[in-house]
């Protein structure tokens, strides 16, 4: 089994021992219960990974024997979404599923039909959410959160994008083949659907409008399943390790 991941701040990395403190530390000792011995990976979330034995565990705290450390390069191409709020913490359930996939940066977008609105728990919790899958997911990159985005701010994203797609349920044209480098930005709607104008605002970015399949997808579930269209072409492609 792969041993468990924890995020620690890059200075902690340095030297032969990692002390996992604070709320990770707690985590570690008092709800995973981790045991001298034990096998454990330490991450700053921005590449970098440590693999380590577990030397002593007090209480709120963890300390880590490094046995080896290496460097992650970002992947690339590089992914973004774009997701619109969603009501009932479908929009967290898509940030958490995008982030087990891969994603390199969530931005919250503002639709003018998304019933919910964004507030400060929105995105304390979306980075929440974020966190928790990268670790669930063995992730050495911690993936960017923002938000909200305006309809303006998200067509500067996807005029500067290697390649833009926006998923619309009326489209025809199918997703189309990612570029090996760059940023590949995916707008995905609210539940109520992209309104004409936004739509219009998204092509005169340089926009491509695609629909996923003869299903409509659900806004928690449109993201998941084209990363996972892109992925399969381009990172699951790669050798691993």
């Amino acid at each position: 089994m792969t041993p468990p991941l924890f995020l620690v701040a890059a200075a902690a990395l340095a030297g032969d021992r990692v002390v996992i403190d604070g709320p990770e530390g707690r985590h570690a000792s008092e709800v995973r219960r981790l045991r001298s011995g034990e096998d454990i990976w330490v991450s700053d979330g921005a590449g970098t990974i440590v693999e380590g034995v577990v030397a002593a565990v007090a209480r709120g705290a963890v300390t880590v024997d490094v046995v080896r450390r290496h460097d992650v390069a970002p992947a690339s191409p590089r992914f973004v979404v774009v997701q619109a709020l969603a009501k009932g913490g479908r929009d967290e359930d898509a940030v958490e599923a995008m982030t087990e996939l891969g994603v390199d940066e969530v931005v919250g977008w503002a639709a003018r039909r998304a019933v919910a609105k964004w507030t400060l728990r929105t995105q304390s919790r979306w980075e929440a959410v974020a966190r928790s899958a990268t670790k669930q997911a063995r992730r050495p990159w911690l993936p960017l959160v923002s938000g909200p985005a305006t309809t303006a701010q998200v067509a500067d994203r996807l005029s500067g994008a290697a390649l833009a797609v926006v998923l619309h349920e009326a489209a025809t044209q199918p997703l189309p083949a990612p570029p090996a480098e760059g940023d590949v930005v995916v707008v995905v709607g609210p539940e109520g659907g992209i309104d004409d104008d936004e739509l219009a605002t998204f092509r005169a970015a340089g926009a491509q409008v695609c629909r996923l399949g003869d299903t409509v997808l659900r806004a928690s579930t449109a993201g998941v399943a084209a990363l996972s269209a892109f992925s399969a072409t381009t990172r699951w492609r790669q050798p691993l390790g």
